[in-house]
């Protein structure tokens, strides 16, 4: 029972130390998820865990057929834990491969229209346009807020990306009349969330529902999800005649420095790149 409250002093030790360093929320939760899972399997007190019991815990997930991506990050987690917050010489310097990625499906523009249409409900038919025309994550799409959004200039900002990065997004120039009246129509203040549910905030799960639904009413086969409009969106902005530079900072694959860095190029670019959706 000692031991077992040893770990978890050790395990809040992770996630003050990586607040400390400015890792995000999800990473932080991921390594600690981790490392309850490891001390699940090797009942030693932290201090006097070997490399041994690192090595061997790993080769039990390569085992039970664990993706690469998987194994890396469990290993960034141990490392973490016993470099960085012990101070303990216990470096397991191994990188398990990755499993060669798959070019995103995507669906047409015959099929984005046919989806879009399916979707009756106004509330969420402006959530799914608002992924596609802008290459927003599920997340971000639910984080949104009025204040994000500057119609003199058409660009939007994500404030709290993937990994805490924010970013510009584009506002389509079709789609800005409907998010103007969304914002009237429902009496949305500057710091009023776009969209909510009757029991609070509404979840990446509904969203998904909605898509599949809507997916399966339009005759779609393909399996349709959230992420897939972003994948959409980076597709068809190249489709456009634009380039990798152009699209690199509207997809948010910078870290936060070198967004900043790119916030003038950014906007000149910007206001060249028009929105997928005002071409479908």
């Amino acid at each position: 029972m000692i031991i077992e409250v040893v770990k978890m002093d050790f395990i809040e030790l992770v996630r003050k130390e990586a607040l400390r360093r400015g890792y995000s929320i999800r990473t932080i939760k991921t390594y600690q998820d981790c490392l309850r899972k490891f001390f699940r399997t090797c009942h030693k007190e932290p201090k006097k865990v070997t490399k041994k019991d690192v090595t061997d815990y790993l080769d039990q997930l390569v085992e039970r057929n664990k993706a690469g991506s998987t194994l890396n990050v469990y290993l960034s987690a141990l490392n973490f834990l016993f470099l960085d917050v012990l101070n303990k010489k216990l470096l397991v310097n191994i990188r398990y491969s990755r499993k060669p990625k798959r070019l995103p499906e995507v669906l047409n523009k015959e099929e984005l229209v046919k989806l879009f249409e399916a979707i009756s409900n106004k509330k969420h038919q402006l959530m799914v346009l608002l992924m596609y025309s802008a290459g927003l994550r599920v997340s971000e799409m639910l984080n949104l807020r009025v204040r994000d959004f500057d119609f003199t200039t058409n660009l939007g900002i994500v404030r709290d990306g993937k990994g805490g990065k924010e970013r510009f997004f584009l506002i389509s120039e079709r789609l800005k009349p409907d998010i103007i009246n969304w914002f009237k129509d429902n009496g949305l203040k500057n710091d009023s969330f776009l969209f909510n549910s009757y029991q609070g905030r509404m979840s990446a799960s509904t969203v998904r529902m909605i898509l599949k639904k809507s997916a399966q009413k339009a005759g779609i086969k393909r399996r349709v999800h959230p992420h897939l409009m972003r994948h959409c969106f980076g597709t068809d902005v190249v489709k456009d005649g634009h380039t990798e530079a152009e699209l690199q900072p509207l997809m948010g694959h910078n870290s936060i420095e070198t967004t900043r860095g790119y916030v003038h190029v950014a906007n000149a670019q910007m206001t060249k790149v028009k929105s997928p959706f005002d071409n479908l």
